[in-house]
């Protein structure tokens, strides 16, 4: 059959657009007819290099975590109905693991998550025309809403968790390194959470312009203008909260050496092993944290988006038929021209 179409990764940039099996509901699940879905930068891993870290792609696998579509069939008693349109939360804890009985479900030892290849057999993803997707994960948005804007949940989402992990907001000194789709969404939640001064870091002006938009008072080009923080290190520093959302070195060291005794850095971009300037942390009793993906922060995701009490479109800079998904994951990983992009699966 052709009328559910994915896009599936066999290895790294080998992405084709192929049949997938037909979506049917059952007592625990409704069929979604996919509209939106947001290219994210884990994707883009498993595009690029067929995996991240330790975590392989070893079978074919439909990629995508971030997703929006109409109910198509939902069973009796849901709460859902044909029409309403959802977004697609791809978060699957067992709920009877040692974290998930303490009330912790992201840290779930057997944890499901749409997309990903942690799991043998993959966990199959949302970059399909149409998807069953458990109803208790399937959160309805009110009418008039943009599938494009629902389709921002999953990293709004994660990045209301991040500041969980910060401070309250209100009257801090900002500093957000890495520009791209969590880095604009985390200026926007600071800018609503009433910081006084929100500071940027990039190394793209394309991806600059959009925190600019999404709410940021100062943007640096710190690949054009290295020195571009120095106002900020003076004393033992003067920003008082970092949200560091590039996973790169040098940013993170900058972002330590600006931030002032005592503050706080939430270490939300991923990457591998990294040498930190202890001495620094240690000396200025920084509060370095670490945060990890989302639980009942999807709920409020969507609840802002429904309301408009966030704005996502700005940081969506492209809309990509997803039968070209292989032009859209290229542009995807392409900061100077891109920020989020995101697949149209017609839906």
């Amino acid at each position: 059959m052709t009328y559910n179409l994915a896009c599936r990764l066999h290895a790294a940039h080998d992405l084709r657009i192929e049949p997938a099996p037909e979506a049917a509901a059952d007592e625990a699940s409704a069929v979604i007819r996919v509209a939106r879905g947001g290219i994210c930068g884990s994707d883009l891993h498993y595009y690029h290099d067929g995996g991240f870290g330790p975590i392989r792609v070893q079978e074919p696998i439909i990629l995508g975590h971030e997703a929006s579509g109409w109910v198509e069939d939902a069973p009796e008693g849901s709460g859902l109905s044909e029409g309403q349109l959802v977004s697609l939360s791809p978060s699957r804890a067992c709920g009877s693991c040692e974290f998930c009985t303490a009330g912790q479900p992201r840290h779930c030892l057997k944890m499901r998550f749409s997309g990903s290849a942690m799991r043998v057999p993959h966990e199959q993803g949302l970059f399909r025309s149409r998807v069953a997707h458990p109803v208790g994960q399937c959160f309805a948005l009110p009418d008039g809403t943009s599938p494009a804007a629902a389709a921002g949940a999953e990293p709004l989402a994660v990045c209301l968790h991040a500041l969980t992990m910060a401070p309250p907001l209100e009257g801090q000194r900002m500093l957000i390194t890495g520009a791209g789709p969590i880095g604009a969404i985390c200026t926007a939640l600071a800018r609503l959470r009433g910081a006084a001064e929100i500071v940027v870091t990039d190394v793209q002006d394309f991806t600059l312009e959009t925190a600019a938009r999404m709410g940021a008072d100062r943007v640096v080009n710190v690949a054009r203008n290295p020195d571009g923080l120095s106002d900020y290190a003076t004393g033992k520093g003067r920003i008082d909260v970092v949200l560091e959302c590039s996973a790169n070195q040098h940013a993170i060291a900058q972002a330590i050496g600006v931030t002032r005794p005592q503050g706080t850095l939430v270490q939300i971009g991923v990457g591998g092993s990294l040498p930190l300037p202890l001495n620094l942390i240690v000396s200025k009793e920084l509060r370095f944290i670490g945060t990890h993906r989302f639980d009942t922060e999807f709920a409020e995701a969507v609840r802002m988006i429904g309301t408009g009490e966030i704005d996502l479109l700005p940081m969506v800079t492209q809309v990509i038929p997803a039968a070209e998904a292989v032009r859209a994951f290229d542009l995807a990983g392409d900061r100077s021209q891109a920020v989020k992009v995101q697949l149209d699966f017609g839906g």
